[in-house]
């Protein structure tokens, strides 16, 4: 399985050039690289300069560097059109109208969702050593990095729980060839749990896949990374590196209307990236006069970006655990907290709710359960507390589930 580095950011930052800088880098360090876009606007090609098919294809000018632009809906219609005319089969045989039916089987995010597994698919078959991936803006990359767990959570709950229910249902209205068909459609879905499974793994384990967040300096694209982080981090996912982009150069001492505004503007970043405390160490890269188009040009940003440096630094030295338990006391008088690890804004909304065995941790609307340890299970929340490095939650045991 190669390593997987997705780049993200806003809009804008730059993240498709520093995604190819690093894919280049890499390539020039003797290790086989391929760079994906998976961004709808497809500018990874304008980036090195060649024209990129949706199959991977090594770049004339760099020996060992590989890259695609992958097609989503030329995989919708490869993977998905067979199980949608399954579904609309089966449920236009239990009584649903042509039409509605055809609407039912369209899901939102299934285009995201197969190029993400098609990520998956070339790390884990081609020769390549890293697979770098040019990812959407933030917005669409949080809700693609989001997808596998929320179709499998659906999925969870529909197999094999309710698979014996929908087919007594479906034998006694639509009889025994809808039920064959919906065998073939639990199947199919039941393989596609298992490839959301394998997502997940993936994206989890932060020896096989992290990300990359390109930022500029500026407080809204700033504002935006903190709540990227914190997001990431609610699902899982580690950042091993954020990169500002586009630092205007010093003028020094020098005089005259161009030296001010460059003073001013650089001191105005500088101040951003002052404010971007608690977050780890930020790498910078300077704005060019002239844009990096070509890998040459690309190899001088990456020179700049990572130095000496290896790009690829090793991933299980930095992961850290999210969750923490603590104690004291004995029998009914003790009292435990579970540390959540969370980069935090000042202005973060928090929300927590018990859902039976889980703590459901809401952050500026992102919700996610957290499995309690077995311990804090037979406890009562009693409060919780936030600062900038995470949350910590107050328990007491439950005198009616304590032995």
């Amino acid at each position: 399985m190669s390593r997987v580095l997705l780049f993200t950011g806003k809009g804008g930052v730059g993240k498709t050039t520093l995604a190819a800088a690093t894919a280049a880098s890499l390539a020039a360090h003797g290790r086989k690289a391929l760079v994906v876009s998976t961004d709808p606007a497809h500018s990874l090609g304008d980036a090195l300069d060649v024209r990129l098919g949706a199959a991977p294809s090594e770049v004339d000018t760099a020996d060992g560097l590989f890259a695609c632009q992958i097609d989503p809906r030329g995989l919708v219609d490869e993977a998905w059109g067979e199980l949608r005319g399954h579904l609309r089969t089966v449920l236009a045989g239990a009584g649903v109208d042509e039409l509605d039916a055809e609407e039912l089987t369209v899901l939102p995010g299934v285009e995201e969702l197969l190029a993400l597994a098609e990520v998956r698919r070339l790390a884990s078959s081609g020769p390549w050593e890293v697979v770098v991936v040019d990812c959407g803006p933030t917005a669409e990359t949080l809700r693609l990095l989001s997808l596998p767990e929320a179709f499998a959570g659906y999925l969870e709950r529909l197999f094999p729980t309710h698979r014996r229910v929908v087919r007594g249902l479906l034998a006694g209205v639509a009889g025994t060839g809808t039920v064959e068909k919906w065998d073939a459609t639990a199947d199919a879905l039941s393989r596609l749990a298992e490839r959301l499974d394998s997502l997940r793994t993936m994206l989890s384990d932060p020896s096989s896949c992290s990300v990359r967040l390109v930022l500029t300096p500026e407080r809204v694209v700033a504002a935006e990374t903190r709540r990227t982080l914190t997001a990431l981090a609610l699902q899982g996912i580690r950042v091993d590196s954020v990169i500002a982009n586009r630092l205007v150069p010093c003028p020094g001492s020098a005089r005259g209307a161009a030296a001010t505004w460059l003073r001013t503007r650089r001191h105005e970043q500088d101040a951003v990236l002052a404010e971007l405390t608690g977050i780890g160490e930020i790498r910078t890269v300077d704005h060019r006069a002239s844009e990096p188009v070509g890998v040459p040009a690309l190899l001088e940003v990456a020179s700049q970006l990572y130095g000496a440096e290896d790009p690829l630094p090793c991933a299980a030295a930095v992961s850290e655990s999210l969750l923490e338990v603590s104690g004291s006391g004995r029998g009914l008088d003790a009292r435990y907290s579970l540390r959540i690890a969370l980069p935090l804004a000042d202005d973060t909304e928090l929300d927590l709710a018990r859902v039976g065995d889980d703590l459901a941790l809401t952050i500026d609307g992102r919700r996610r359960l957290v499995a309690l340890p077995s311990l804090l299970k037979r406890c009562i929340v009693t409060g919780a507390e936030m600062d900038s490095g995470g949350v910590t939650v107050g328990f007491r045991p439950d005198p009616s589930l304590w032995r």
